[in-house]
């Protein structure tokens, strides 16, 4: 494509690379504040042997005008640059890694915080042993493929850990399919028929409707007239919100997402990373 008239062009073969200091600037550019001054720290530290005075980095990552003494500088970094590639790549790394550290310490945070809402809501609904001494927390979406694969692995373990509680959190996010279902079974305990109603969603063929949550419901025994009537509680959405409220605090964006007093684990995990959850928390 040729933007310098304007024009649109077709351009065949292999495109003329760009100069270094225009493969530099997108990237510079898309860096944040924290990131640009630990790259700059340690670009200085590099470029010390050339001579070259630190402040006409500074004032490069800060987007202001180089002071006069670094008219070359420009060439300088695009020398040392061309050299050492790696600089950048190991210092946009160590500012992911940090980033990433930041966020698993503010979730860890929020777990402790909201740990009274995550594990003892006496709303929420319980499968395994109610008494359990280790508590593990699911939040899942009924048109979640992975939660559908996630669902025996979570009965074998609560068949091979008598002792194990498993907490439900509905999370609808894949539609209005999901939050029908959700709000659905949420209701469906008021004629104490989650459980049941919960496995076969899980058991059923295609993706979750209202229509077919509804016929679900009736094929495990549930009055679906009254179930109707009881999804209008205003309390089933406010659980579902408190659920929302929670996977944010918690930076949960995907199902399934398995939770222990100890660790949050994303993902579709096979049976020993559950005990292994289990396992965490009953050391202490």
């Amino acid at each position: 494509m040729d933007h310098a008239k304007g024009n649109l062009t077709m351009v065949t073969g292999t495109p003329a690379p760009r100069p270094p200091e225009e493969q530099l600037r997108p990237v510079i550019a898309r860096l944040g504040v924290a990131t640009r001054w630990m790259l700059a720290a340690t670009l200085v530290c590099a470029l010390a042997s050339l001579g070259l005075s630190g402040a006409a980095l500074v004032a490069v990552l800060k987007r202001e005008p180089v002071p006069a003494q670094s008219v070359d500088f420009g060439g300088q970094v695009r020398a040392f640059l061309e050299s050492n590639p790696q600089v950048i790549v190991d210092s946009v790394k160590r500012a992911d890694e940090r980033q990433k550290e930041a966020e698993a310490k503010e979730a860890t945070d929020q777990l402790a915080s909201h740990a009274d809402e995550i594990f003892n809501d006496p709303k929420a609904p319980v499968g395994g042993n109610a008494a359990g001494d280790a508590v593990l927390v699911e939040f899942f979406d009924y048109n979640c493929p992975y939660c559908k694969k996630a669902a025996p692995v979570v009965d074998q373990l609560i068949q091979s850990d008598p002792k194990a509680k498993i907490v439900y959190k509905e999370f609808p996010i894949l539609g209005p399919g999901s939050v029908f279902a959700a709000r659905a079974a949420l209701a469906s305990q008021k004629q104490g028929k989650y459980l049941a109603f919960h496995e076969a969603l899980y058991a059923s063929h295609g993706p979750i409707t209202e229509a077919s949550a509804l016929e679900v419901a009736k094929n495990v025994g549930i009055d679906v007239d009254q179930l109707k009537k009881d999804m209008a509680d205003p309390a089933i959405d406010e659980a579902i919100k408190r659920n929302l409220a929670l996977a944010d605090a918690l930076r949960i964006s995907g199902t399934p997402t398995f939770v222990s007093r100890k660790q949050i684990t994303p993902g579709l995990v096979g049976l020993d990373v559950l005990k292994q959850m289990m396992a965490s928390v009953r050391k202490g």
